[in-house]
């Protein structure tokens, strides 16, 4: 290792645990304010949104731990990312049956207000995270994660003039199906970065 390297990393690492604070802050803030709005509305999409944003949260969370530790543990932090996008994936599931069977009435209103919000602070934290969607495991799960937001917000976005239109409720219940089966293509998409970092590493190890 030249002395040019060893003086980035720590640049690097603190640069790192910057973005990742402040996307852990934004997250979990959204998080509280995303859950009381869909409690509010009877929004499976909204409620989606906000879990997910959860979710990002925790992965920040665990990215926050990852900075300084070593390969296996950020590969760790990964496939955790990873598993709770699948939970969140099934429970997405699982309330747009509830609500199929029991009725709601989501507010499109609250659905296209709260996602506005909610799309600038992901893009925002996109933004920062997007030089590094290329970097170590853990940086690269952190950036799969936002980016799913970005996408749950569009397509709340787009249910939310429809019900707020027509007052066709299952337009909400399609947005929060299509939303957990991207999420659980992220989660296939983080694994197998995983996976993959693992193989490379140990490949690097044996040379």
């Amino acid at each position: 290792m030249t002395a040019c390297e060893c003086g980035h990393a720590p640049a690097n690492t603190k640069e790192e645990r910057k973005t990742l604070r402040v996307a852990l802050v934004l997250n979990a803030a959204m998080f509280v304010v995303g859950m009381a709005a869909g409690l509010w509305a009877q929004s499976s999409g909204l409620m989606a949104d906000a879990l997910d944003m959860l979710t990002d949260a925790t992965a920040y969370a665990l990215g926050l731990m990852a900075v300084t530790r070593g390969m296996r543990f950020k590969q760790y932090s990964a496939r955790w990312t990873g598993a709770t996008l699948m939970l969140l994936s099934a429970g997405i599931v699982a309330d747009v049956i509830r609500r199929f069977w029991f009725g709601s009435d989501p507010l499109g209103a609250a659905m296209v207000g709260f996602s506005i919000v909610s799309l600038c602070v992901n893009v925002t934290v996109l933004r920062m995270l997007a030089k590094y969607r290329e970097g170590e495991v853990h940086m690269r799960a952190s950036w799969i994660c936002t980016r799913a937001d970005v996408v749950a917000n569009f397509g709340v976005l787009a249910s939310g003039p429809m019900v707020l239109a027509t007052g066709w409720r299952y337009a909400d219940l399609v947005v929060g199906l299509a939303i957990s089966i991207y999420v659980a293509k992220e989660v296939i998409e983080i694994w197998q970065r995983s996976r993959n970092s693992g193989e490379s590493d140990t490949t690097l190890s044996e040379q």
